[in-house]
């Protein structure tokens, strides 16, 4: 859903589908282009549950970003990977919640930018910033996301459809682990991630076909290799599972019983070393 890549991109390119825009198309947002809409048309066709996808994503966040204030305490997000602005971004939920809520989001792309400065504006109360950095910059996004979050207390780092970028070559589970280990006790990571299922071979169709047409690369990662970034944290009862069943909420209009390819947890980092085994991290009941 978020622009990623080597470095910021000066100009918009409207020749080739980007996920950030065909996502907004996903959501029924207007932010896209042509391209965009003829690719979303074609992975609709290729897996006609595509469109699921999108909003189990941006429901799972309403509802981690809501345990995280109301439960948890927290009042400071790092939401990488931004994408285009549409109804309950992660300010507006926290800052419902929250009015002094501190929020960064950090995305590359340069129409997310221009419409996250226009759009994602914070409560006087709080703040929100927003940093032009790529997820593999780890350096440069903590750097600048200290001006606003303060790194002695808790923060909640927000790798929703991000991670699924980087290629297999890239270490994605080292670029995770650099942010985390940045962020003190009582941090907790929300990410969500494409699977790859036998089960589900359109999604690897679609894969193929955006991989072909569209940027950034997609990376697909088995349930195995996605639960493997929560290692060393404690893992919030569900686990990792199908978004829709991640403390379903009737008001939601994605079925919990559905069974969608975009997996996705809530981990927390504990105090001392976490017992845990390899890729489940370490479970806690719902109440923490």
């Amino acid at each position: 859903m978020d622009g990623v890549g080597f470095s910021p991109r000066p100009l918009i390119d409207t020749t080739r589908a980007h996920s950030a825009r065909v996502w907004n198309y996903w959501l029924g947002g207007g932010d896209y282009y042509e391209v965009d809409r003829r690719a979303g048309e074609r992975i609709h066709e290729l897996h006609p549950g595509i469109a699921a996808y999108a909003r189990a994503d941006r429901q799972f966040l309403g509802r981690a970003v809501r345990h995280l204030v109301t439960d948890a305490g927290i009042r400071q997000f790092l939401d990488i990977g931004t994408g285009l602005p549409t109804a309950d971004n992660t300010h507006e939920v926290a800052q419902r919640l929250a009015p002094d809520a501190r929020i960064v989001y950090v995305d590359n792309d340069p129409l997310v930018l221009a419409h996250a400065r226009a759009l994602l504006t914070s409560t006087p109360e709080g703040a929100t910033d927003h940093i032009d950095a790529d997820l593999r910059d780890t350096t440069t996004i903590l750097e600048r996301a200290a001006a606003t979050l303060d790194f002695t207390r808790p923060v909640a780092l927000l790798l929703l459809s991000v991670v699924v970028f980087l290629r297999a070559e890239e270490d994605a589970h080292g670029i995770v682990r650099q942010l985390l280990d940045a962020l003190p006790a009582g941090s907790h990571l929300v990410l969500t991630h494409t699977i790859t299922d036998p089960e589900l071979p359109e999604v690897d169709a679609a894969v193929q076909y955006w991989n072909a047409h569209g940027t950034p690369w997609l990376t697909q990662r088995t349930p195995a290799e996605v639960a493997r970034f929560f290692d060393g944290l404690e893992l919030l009862e569900p686990g990792v599972v199908s978004c829709p069943r991640w403390r379903p909420d009737p008001t939601d209009d994605t079925e919990p019983s559905r069974q969608v390819a975009l997996h996705g947890g809530v981990g927390r980092k504990p105090c001392g070393p976490a017992r845990h085994s390899p890729g489940t991290g370490t479970r806690r009941s719902p109440s923490v």
